[in-house]
């Protein structure tokens, strides 16, 4: 029987615009893109050329710093831009696809009958091991440097998160598959929520199957591997979104590259939130047009609307992104009485507003204002209060902030990442950048230790 951890502390953030468990698909521009950014830690080296005609499956750039690490096109066409920007940083390598795709034929291959070193070989050829995440520093991995263990989290527990549950459904047999090639490469860890029921899931083997009971951000793979094996200075652990482990397993059942997935289009501003199939690094704009409101100024997000990114219509759905949400800007509204109205549509984390009184409320509209400006930061607990991790995350921040490398060390920078301070940045009455300072943090003693 599967081991149940139960965590207290966070904060579950009920938004209005979930998404309908149905599944549609949407034609695309034809142009899809990698684009570097979304691979923290990696300085690309172009491969293609603009001009040149790819496979699905073929190299666009790789890591400079490890030229093994390829970054491959999610479609067979023709490479019609690398766009650059200051300095000439690539900012995106953009591919139109062509009326008959090909793809790059890597071969099927028995996992049974593979050791670590061939399973991680297959991934790097492939371009799927581009995808994965490492602590500390929560990089691209060096794949010169065997992890202690691998983390794979089966479910998000951020606002209008996309369920992996519903979008698992008919990928079972490559699910499995990949977990037993991450297996292969070292001890792996799933993580999964005491809402989840699926066999594929809970039944899952060859890894060591936990649950987590509690509010956001349980479903957090950092906030798991505090729980189960806390990283330590000196080790590493790989940590693998679960598409991607799907991805994985397309890619030793069928030969080839896959990268579709299942995100979630959702939020207040959505017409009719529901799930999409699409391509990394497809082109958002025949998702949204037509499908957002447009009487007022609006904010699209790649990623839910607590770590995703800014984006627009002519965006690219990000590398490791599950959900599209939009939900109003906010620059627009006019508040009589300001803060001191009862609000009673509004959230909020304490009992400041009377909304408090309405628990189940089916879901809050709220915008992207940060609703003050930056102030003192005061040791109040409020970090504390949502932060299910053995860490002072308050002590953390100042220690960061003041460079005190030492001191990061001591208070477990090694195991977070900026997601991790998400809730604790939604309820900072500070309103500091808790994830930008925490990414600042990492970068720093990444250089540090270099």
């Amino acid at each position: 029987m599967a081991n149940v951890i139960k965590l207290r502390k966070g904060l579950d953030i009920n938004l209005k615009g979930k998404a309908a468990e149905e599944k549609a698909t949407i034609k695309s521009t034809g142009v899809f893109a990698l684009v570097p950014d979304d691979f923290v830690g990696v300085k690309p080296k172009l491969v293609a050329k603009e001009g040149d005609d790819v496979k699905a499956g073929g190299v666009l750039f790789v890591d400079k710093k490890h030229p093994e690490v390829k970054f491959v096109s999610p479609v067979a066409g023709k490479v019609s831009l690398v766009e650059r920007g200051d300095r000439r940083k690539v900012l995106s390598v953009q591919v139109t696809s062509a009326a008959q795709q090909e793809y790059v034929d890597f071969g099927v291959k028995n996992v049974a009958g593979l050791n670590g070193e061939e399973v991680k070989t297959a991934l790097l050829d492939a371009g799927i091991f581009a995808f994965f995440r490492q602590r500390p520093y929560d990089v691209t991995p060096n794949p010169e440097v065997a992890p202690k263990d691998i983390f794979v989290s089966a479910f998000s527990s951020m606002p209008l998160a996309q369920n992996f549950e519903f979008a698992l459904k008919g990928n079972e047999a490559d699910f499995q598959t990949g977990l037993d090639a991450l297996a292969k490469m070292a001890p792996t860890y799933l993580g999964v929520s005491a809402k989840q029921s699926a066999a594929a899931l809970t039944g899952a083997k060859n890894v060591t199957v936990t649950v987590f009971d509690g509010p956001n951000p349980a479903g957090n793979v950092g906030v798991q591997i505090n729980h189960v094996s806390p990283v330590n200075k000196g080790e590493v652990v790989w940590t693998v979104n679960p598409e991607v482990v799907i991805f994985i397993g397309r890619l030793f059942n069928t030969g080839h590259v896959d990268f579709t997935r299942t995100i979630a289009f959702a939020g207040s501003e959505v017409k009719a939130p529901k799930y999409v199939t699409m391509l990394v690094g497809q082109q958002l704009t025949t998702l949204v047009e037509g499908q957002i409101s447009t009487d007022k100024h609006v904010r699209i997000i790649n990623g839910n609307p607590l770590t995703g990114i800014k984006a627009c219509k002519d965006s690219f759905l990000g590398a490791q992104a599950t959900e599209v949400t939009v939900i109003p800007e906010g620059n627009e509204t006019h508040e009589l009485f300001g803060w001191i109205a009862p609000r009673f549509n509004q959230f909020s984390a304490s009992r400041s507003y009377f909304s408090w009184l309405m628990p189940k409320k089916e879901g809050y509209v709220l915008d992207a204002r940060v609703k003050g400006g930056h102030r003192h930061m005061i040791f109040s607990g409020e970090y504390d209060s949502v932060f299910p991790m053995d860490i002072y995350p308050e002590q953390l921040m100042k220690a960061i902030i003041t460079g005190d490398i030492d001191k990061m060390e001591q208070l477990g920078i090694y195991e977070v990442a900026p997601e991790d301070f998400a809730v604790a940045e939604f309820v900072d009455s500070s309103k500091v950048e808790l994830q930008r300072i925490v990414r600042e943090g990492l970068d720093m003693l990444r250089k540090e230790n270099e």
